[in-house]
């Protein structure tokens, strides 16, 4: 036997060692070297292309199984309940229109005083709002118009028939046998050259060599990391990139959003102090760059991290700032309410609109159901992440404007441009309870209502 294991176990080698070439020679041309002088082949271009005429095909074999009426019967049913289309149809009107509304057949068409009746009106708008939740909507996955052939986005349709079932577990070895691994590595590859780059670069005196290396190993480390999603990113109007001196707010989908935008340009982080790997990056980053990071009581502490901040942005020498206002991440279908904080500073301010497209991956991050590593194999897992990226004039304070106005002026401007919902809500809605001055408010309203008629009664 000895003879023949012998040739056996030097041909195994011998492929091993050509299949490890092949895989570095790989990585090496076609996807590092590119990703550190921000050059494309226009692979990830092709890719996506092929990737939606496979979607297509899918989606004729899912018709073909299913009568149309049928199929259109129910997305419009499944629609409805996921708020495409609104469950109640709802016309602005004012609580005392409605009142007299309903007691247009009591005993009293008068608002001088309570009625029983009236509970009713509050009870129906308490139904409408769990129903009809806009918060809750904004924290579920964004609903598909046709399946992307994963099951995180449908657990049937796999199952229709033998073809989509075959082309289904194709794309699972394609996805988890060649591209997870090639990810990882990647993703392993960036973030090692990251923390070694950044803590040797720290050790240099403060200049322009240090800012010039800084920044080139920044931008490199995080083409390598988009790379690692495979992220086809489209960059629009690039005259209005932040400047040095300025703040750059942008709505939030996902921790990769930070990846996103830092991969075409530089920016000083600011958030909070991590432990584990993250901590370890954050540390060798700060070396190589003013980062801005916060202990967990600081970042309570509100007029300390608006100083912090404020020091900053006098700077003009320093990189600009990135921030995410809502303080949270939405579901790519909205933009909630901005935290004031960082308007109330006097920069410049430098909105950013970022919007994904759900047909290849969901880039949301639920960190209450998944955690920030399941988070990340989800995402090396899927297709791709395709988003676009507007950069907005930037914008001032105006002088009648106070804090939260300016806040809500931006976070309007990149809707608009994101093709977004506008909300008022807060984000922390998402973990915590509605604050008892939205219950006052209307209580408020309420009690003016009949106070106001029982006046004007005693004039008259």
């Amino acid at each position: 036997m000895g003879p023949f294991i012998s040739p056996f176990s030097n041909l195994l080698c011998m492929l091993l060692g050509i299949s490890f070439t092949l895989w570095v020679t790989l990585l090496l041309v076609f996807i590092i070297v590119p990703a550190i002088f921000g050059l494309s082949f226009g692979i990830r271009g092709l890719y996506m292309k092929t990737l939606l005429k496979v979607f297509k095909v899918s989606w004729k074999i899912i018709l073909f199984h299913f009568r149309m009426v049928l199929i259109y019967l129910c997305f419009f049913v499944l629609h409805l309940f996921t708020g495409y289309y609104s469950i109640i149809a709802k016309e602005p009107t004012s609580l005392e229109d409605e009142l007299k509304e309903i007691r247009r057949n009591g005993s009293s068409r008068e608002l001088d005083e309570f009625e029983m009746s009236d509970t009713f009106y509050f009870c129906r708008r308490g139904i409408e709002s769990i129903v009809d939740d806009e918060v809750t909507k904004c924290f579920s996955a964004e609903e598909l118009e046709s399946w992307n052939l994963l099951t995180r986005s449908n657990y049937n349709f796999q199952h229709i028939s033998t073809r989509l079932t075959v082309l289904w577990g194709f794309g699972v070895i394609i996805r988890y046998g060649f591209l997870l691994p090639l990810r990882l590595t990647l993703a392993i590859t960036g973030i090692s050259l990251l923390v070694v780059f950044t803590t040797i670069i720290g050790l240099l005196p403060n200049g322009r060599l240090k800012n010039f290396l800084s920044e080139t190993v920044h931008l490199m480390c995080y083409r390598i990391c988009v790379r690692a999603l495979t992220a086809i990113i489209t960059y629009h109007h690039s005259e209005n990139k932040p400047k040095n001196g300025g703040i750059c707010v942008a709505n939030h989908t996902s921790p990769i959003d930070v990846i996103i935008l830092a991969s075409d340009g530089c920016y000083a982080m600011v958030g909070q102090i991590h432990g584990g790997l993250m901590g370890l990056i954050q540390r060798s980053m700060v070396k190589a760059c003013p980062h801005i990071w916060f202990e967990r009581l600081e970042v309570k502490d509100r007029h300390l991290v608006a100083k912090r901040l404020s020091d900053h942005v006098k700077d003009k020498s320093k990189l600009p700032i990135l921030i995410f206002p809502e303080g949270t991440c939405i579901n790519n279908t909205s933009v909630m309410m901005f935290k004031k904080g960082s308007f109330e500073i006097g920069s410049t301010v430098y909105p950013v609109a970022i919007k994904y497209d759900p047909r290849f991956g969901d880039a949301f991050w639920n960190s209450s159901k998944f955690g920030m590593v399941n988070y990340l194999l989800r995402m090396m897992s899927s297709w791709a992440i395709v988003c676009s990226v507007w950069y907005l004039p930037p914008m001032s304070r105006q002088e009648d404007e106070d804090a939260v106005q300016f806040a809500n002026r931006v976070k309007g401007a990149i809707a608009r441009q994101g093709g977004l919902v506008d909300l008022l809500w807060d984000g922390g809605l998402k973990r915590g309870k509605v604050k008892d001055a939205f219950k006052e408010e209307q209580q408020k309203i309420y009690s003016k209502i009949l106070v106001g008629t029982q006046a004007d009664r005693s004039r008259s």
